[in-house]
């Protein structure tokens, strides 16, 4: 799974320090040229290993607008969108810590 670290926040309430990352989750971009930058997740490009952020774009030559990927790594969830596979995920997780 690619997974990204939660925000200071994030991990004093649900007591977890990562999660797997997923579309529409909020991050920052914590490392690299985009540092502080900070959007919601439009995808989750699995086999490329990267992630797509909203606000991170690139105008080519010709006048498109490419989504840029960034590692997930490099970025913190800084809002979680919870169904209720995430609730017991994060429920397992803070029990076995």
């Amino acid at each position: 799974m690619m997974s990204a670290a939660l925000s200071k926040e994030l991990r004093e309430k649900y007591k977890v320090r990562s999660l797997p990352i997923r579309q529409d989750d909020e991050v920052e971009v914590v490392r690299g040229s985009h540092k502080g930058k900070v959007g919601k997740v439009v995808a989750v490009y699995r086999k490329k290993w990267v992630i797509h952020i909203d606000k991170l774009v690139k105008e080519k030559s010709n006048n498109q607008s490419v989504q840029l990927g960034v590692d997930p790594s490099k970025v913190k969830i800084t809002t979680i969108k919870l169904d209720k596979d995430r609730v017991n995920l994060l429920q397992r997780k803070a029990a076995s810590a």
